[in-house]
């Protein structure tokens, strides 16, 4: 007996739409308020590191404010160019309840006897004969922003001499800018041969067993904390590389470079063995089948081929090593010289905003040169992220597809 046949089914386009579904719904909408809410907490990130220093940009010099002190605890505070003056009467402050004198023959003493003020030094004439009470000093005259004028420091950038801290300061970033360069090249040209000769071994010719040992211990150095490296590059690889080339800076750019180059070497490996990796295994049959040998189907076939990824490796390589503090901090010597030397210390530009912005006066100017600093890394993170996306992503891409 034959079996019925089965009935035909009839599509319509109610039954070709795309069936709503509560749960793809709120994880598509949560989904995508996370990348835009990313986004969003980036570019509020960078508006306030620019406005903090948005003070270097604003030419003139701020009113100086005068103070004067009486012996009679009345302060005032005039300023010079129509500012209102106000007169306030001040209490002296107390902590904690008042305390008892202990001793009453040492308190009768003291209310019989006429208590002279300590004086130490020469003695001081009084400013203003009129006031009868006390006498005016000028303690201070300082700008609450930008103390010597924007066009003041903006020339100063272009110095070589990092003084902060002066009665004439200096703001030298090329110095800063020098020594940044330096490192970051070094540790580049140690890590990034390194990591990629790993990936390609890992990729091309370690077996199964090899490639799950490597690969995860590699990927751990990540996991690594920059103070630890930087120990380590301070207490060992300072005085091991010294005993070698004999130079006299213990901690110096060499030394900052190659402590760096462990810290970027995990990232460039994995990217460029995910790259390597993703080459199409028919690369690798071909070039097999046409007598080519294992080593140069892995340099000349596999490698090329992955160059679009193994340069966006290198480039997320470098921005590690330039916005990198605390092995910047222990390892170069933090000593903002200018010299094409790689072995005297140096400064890097996120090592200066480590060390110094704890110590600085809100709103002065080494407060906005600081932040300024920060833009500048910012921006050139920013930089090397768009020439990943558009230049590796875009032009290799397509030459290597033949388009």
């Amino acid at each position: 007996m034959n079996s019925p046949l089965p009935s035909k089914q009839i599509f319509t386009k109610e039954s070709l739409k795309k069936q709503f579904r509560l749960s793809e719904f709120l994880a598509e909408k949560v989904i995508s308020f996370v990348a835009f809410l990313s986004i969003a907490i980036i570019f509020l990130i960078f508006i306030f590191v620019f406005k903090e220093s948005m003070p270097l940009f604003s030419f003139g010099k701020k009113d100086k404010v005068k103070t004067e002190i009486q012996t009679t605890s009345d302060v005032k505070v005039e300023s010079y160019e129509g500012a209102e003056t106000s007169t306030e009467e001040i209490q002296p402050e107390t902590y904690g309840a008042p305390t008892e004198d202990l001793n009453p023959v040492t308190q009768e003493t003291q209310t019989s006897e006429e208590l002279e003020p300590d004086t130490y030094g020469t003695p001081t004439e009084d400013l203003n004969p009129e006031t009868a009470t006390g006498k005016e000093v000028i303690i201070d005259e300082k700008a609450t922003e930008n103390k010597e004028g924007a066009d003041r420091t903006w020339s100063t950038f272009f110095s070589t001499e990092w003084v902060p801290v002066s009665d004439n300061p200096r703001f030298g970033l090329l110095a800063l800018l020098v020594g940044t360069l330096k490192v970051t090249i070094i540790a580049i040209l140690i890590a990034g041969p390194l990591a990629i000769l790993a990936a390609v071994y890992t990729s091309c010719f370690a077996s199964n067993r090899r490639k799950e040992i490597i690969k995860p211990i590699i990927e751990m150095l990540a996991a690594f904390p920059s103070v630890v490296i930087g120990f380590f590059a301070m207490m060992v690889l300072a005085t091991f590389f010294q005993d070698i080339f004999g130079y006299d800076s213990r901690l110096n750019a060499f030394i900052g470079g190659v402590a760096m180059a462990l810290a970027a070497i995990p990232i460039i490996y994995t990217i460029s063995e995910d790259a390597l990796s993703a080459v199409p295994k028919t690369f690798t049959e071909a070039s097999l089948a046409l007598g080519a040998s294992k080593a140069q189907t892995a340099f000349f076939v596999i490698l090329p081929a992955a160059t679009p990824g193994i340069f966006a490796a290198i480039l997320l390589g470098i921005g590690r090593v330039f916005g990198e503090t605390m092995i910047a901090l222990m390892a170069t010597g933090n000593a903002a010289l200018l010299s094409a030397n790689p072995f005297e210390s140096v400064r890097t530009f996120a090592a200066t905003i480590g060390s110094e912005m704890a110590e600085t006066v809100f709103g002065e100017t080494h407060y906005s040169v600081l932040f300024f600093i920060g833009s500048l890394l910012f921006i050139f993170s920013f930089i090397l992220n768009a020439v990943a996306e558009f230049y590796v992503k875009g032009k290799l891409i397509k030459k290597f597809q033949g388009k």
